[in-house]
């Protein structure tokens, strides 16, 4: 499923008005530095997730639509797998979330998250879908992707996207630093993230 359409969500991606940005209902902006926002959710899986419950680990949000040409980018080149890979091996805790609400572009049931999941090879924690928006709205997400990372102490330290650069292509990720990763490096290394706040960029969350 996820393969075949593939090219018709490239061609989309030449449509602007089908990304534009829209005024969304979301919380003002979470400062870096601030505590994450305890949420609980059940996951594709039926498993209680509870962020309060990763005290003690670095934990990624990453907010996706499988529908979305900058998801699409990420995923049809494997480097959201790869970045997932890389920091789970190391004991990051990374979450899934679609936040895409019922007859909206991305929305889907558990059973075809775990589809999507098992074709792209997925390396998330957990997925959890979001289909009212609760927890997207808390946390401010505004596009697929866009990511927060959380540290072991339960800190906000790092919201944004997920590299720097904006542009659809896939080709694109070859040059393009993993904003992402470099945080995480900084946290392992017990340093400051260097860049703790970044424009998120892609398509708007279909709340």
């Amino acid at each position: 499923m996820y393969k075949n359409i593939v090219l018709f969500i490239l061609a989309l991606a030449a449509i602007p008005l089908a990304f534009s940005w829209v005024s969304l209902p979301v919380r003002a902006s979470m400062e870096v530095g601030e505590a994450a926002p305890n949420f609980e959710a059940i996951d594709i899986h039926g498993n209680t997730f509870k962020l309060e419950d990763q005290k003690g680990k670095i934990v990624v949000l990453e907010w996706t639509n499988h529908l979305c040409p900058f998801v699409n980018k990420h995923y049809s080149t494997h480097n959201m797998q790869d970045a997932q890979k890389t920091a789970t091996d190391n004991g990051v805790v990374w979450v899934s979330i679609v936040s895409s609400a019922p007859g909206k572009q991305g929305h889907v049931t558990p059973e075809e998250a775990m589809e999507i999941e098992k074709e792209v090879d997925a390396h998330a924690t957990t997925r959890i879908l979001d289909a009212t928006g609760e927890i997207g709205k808390l946390y401010g997400a505004k596009t697929t992707p866009h990511m927060f990372v959380i540290s072991a102490e339960g800190n906000v330290v790092y919201k944004g996207a997920i590299d720097d650069n904006p542009s659809p292509n896939p080709e694109s990720v070859k040059t393009a630093k993993n904003l992402v990763l470099a945080a995480l490096d900084d946290l392992a290394n017990s340093r400051a993230v260097e860049v703790p706040r970044t424009a998120p960029y892609g398509c708007s969350v279909k709340y």
